[in-house]
């Protein structure tokens, strides 16, 4: 391994550890020093490649709403199960990156200013591209239908957050399939 790969791989666990902090945490009770200590490295090591920690917030976004385009884009299904199967999808990101994947459905919440217009944007791209899919299977009302699939979405992002499952009976149904 190079050292950049080294440096790539450091770079990836502090993600994951901020992920992790901002998801217990939250923003305000999370601190660069806490992401340090959990990784194993220097605070200077994680301003080395981010300079502040909205900065690494915002990449722990960026991150997770890569993750959720590339599973709604990828997503193959016969349209009448199309929005069953990127459910699904969801679904499956909640369970392998449940932290990132529920801080973009709460990231609307945080009042710094940068990371509300960041927030607006990309659910306003994961809207379109979820749209465009569903325009493209010929689902009736696609913009109707994608807004409810994004409401369904923060529906079941809620009930994961507050431990209230029954607030969210159709993810039930697909842990248990």
């Amino acid at each position: 391994m190079t050292p950049k790969d080294d440096a790539l791989n450091r770079k990836d666990q502090i993600l994951d550890a901020a992920a992790s902090l901002f998801a217990e945490n939250g923003y305000y009770k999370t601190t660069t020093a806490g992401v340090a200590a959990s990784v194993g490295v220097t605070q200077p090591y994680v301003f080395h490649f981010f300079k502040t920690k909205e900065s690494l917030y915002l990449a722990v976004l960026e991150r997770a709403y890569q993750r959720i385009l590339y599973a709604f884009s990828t997503v193959d299904a016969p349209p009448e199960q199309l929005k069953e199967t990127m459910g699904r999808a969801f679904t499956e990101l909640i369970g392998s990156h449940r932290d990132e994947i529920l801080l973009v459905m709460m990231a609307y919440a945080t009042p710094e200013k940068e990371v509300r217009a960041y927030t607006r944007r990309e659910i306003a791209i994961i809207h379109e591209r979820v749209t465009a899919r569903f325009q493209a299977a010929g689902i009736p009302d696609a913009d109707v239908e994608a807004s409810s699939f994004i409401a369904e979405g923060l529906l079941i992002a809620m009930s994961e957050t507050l431990d209230l499952p029954h607030l969210c009976r159709w993810r039930e149904k697909h842990v248990e399939e």
